[in-house]
């Protein structure tokens, strides 16, 4: 009969939760990093910059009409109301073009929040470009009160031919407390 001694249990335990720390650690500290900077690189994910675009002018073409299509959603828990004022919206390569979100903070307490944007297809994203958005900033909200946030984007003259329909989404989160649990508006 083989016998296995306490240490040598103690050993294995000690060292499965070590390589469990390692692995989470190495998710979290490198693969997202990591995943950013190819979705970056690549264009893939339909990532849209965080900073305006500075516009050049060069024109608006009248002979294409883009179908831009506006979707929005809360990250669970986000207790907010939050939505385009239109769905959908025709518009030309080159032209400057206007649009508002709106929110509301159903609670008492003041919130901030914070919208991601994504576009599809992911080839797009490169050619979507936002020039006022409420996506660059975190948005404080007092309790019980609500918000019009403004978009304003231009899709590029460049954009393929066979790109007909666009469509930006928003997630909103809640980051009172990374915000520092402060909302003040």
């Amino acid at each position: 009969m083989i016998r296995i001694s306490e240490n040598a249990n103690v050993d294995t335990v000690i060292k499965l939760v070590t390589v469990a720390i390692g692995m989470f650690a190495f998710v979290f500290v490198v693969m997202v990093p990591l995943y950013d900077v190819l979705c970056d690189a690549l264009g893939i994910n339909g990532k849209t910059s965080g900073e305006a675009y500075s516009s050049v002018q060069a024109g608006v073409d009248d002979s294409r009409e883009i179908t831009i299509q506006f979707v929005a959603t809360n990250n669970e828990g986000m207790p907010w109301d939050f939505g385009p004022s239109v769905t959908v919206m025709k518009v030309n390569p080159g032209a400057v073009n206007d649009t508002v979100f709106h929110a509301r903070n159903p609670l008492p307490e003041a919130m901030v929040a914070q919208a991601i944007p994504s576009v599809s297809p992911a080839r797009a994203a490169e050619y979507f470009h936002k020039t006022e958005c409420f996506c660059f900033n975190q948005q404080p909200l007092d309790g019980e009160s609500s918000a019009e946030m403004p978009l304003q984007f231009i899709v590029d003259m460049d954009l393929p031919r066979d790109i007909r329909t666009i469509t930006l989404s928003y997630t909103i989160f809640d980051v009172t407390e990374m915000a520092g649990g402060v909302a003040v508006r």
